[in-house]
């Protein structure tokens, strides 16, 4: 019975041990071709109400709440939500470049606090735009723990990769 559990602890702290020694920050990024100049998808991700058009992530709760702040588009633009799905937080643009770059901060309350960095990058190639979309930032622990058996960019590509396809829809209509 002793020896058993002394074999559990080391297990336990071996595993602990493990998740420490993952990597302090994350980095989750997808891209797409769009057939459309970046003028014209630019302002799909510089207009907050136009981004949450095609936001998969504002589709996940119809009854998510959302309240908008400062400038109407481009730096100072801001929203935040509240959702029993998708917590509490918000967002805000805090550099833009037209056509070709947005960077938001992103900041969680509920039910995690988190702070990262999303940034959308926007490059002509011929009669088409490449767009990426780049969320990254720190891991603290319990994140770390968690991605040891769901992976962070599993579980937000698959959500970054449908919301390309909705603003690829949007911007080649």
């Amino acid at each position: 019975m002793v020896t058993a559990l002394i074999v559990i602890v080391v297990l336990v702290a071996a595993f602990l041990g493990f998740v420490a020694t993952r990597p302090n920050t994350f980095r989750v990024q997808r891209a797409t071709s769009i057939k459309a100049p970046p003028e014209k998808i630019f302002p799909l991700i510089n207009d907050l109400h136009g981004f949450n058009t095609w936001n998969p992530f504002a589709k996940m709760d119809p009854d998510m709440k959302l309240s908008y702040s400062g400038a109407a588009s481009g730096k100072g633009a801001a929203y935040a939500w509240e959702s029993r799905k998708m917590g509490v937080g918000s967002m805000e643009i805090v550099d833009t470049a037209p056509p070709s770059k947005v960077v938001l901060k992103l900041d969680f309350v509920k039910p995690f606090e988190g702070h990262n960095v999303v940034e959308f990058t926007l490059q002509p190639k011929g009669d088409a735009t490449n767009v990426t979309w780049a969320m990254h930032g720190p891991m603290a622990f319990v994140p770390k723990l968690m991605n040891v058996f769901v992976s962070t960019d599993k579980m937000v590509g698959g959500q970054f990769e449908a919301g390309l396809a909705d603003m690829k829809a949007a911007a080649e209509r």
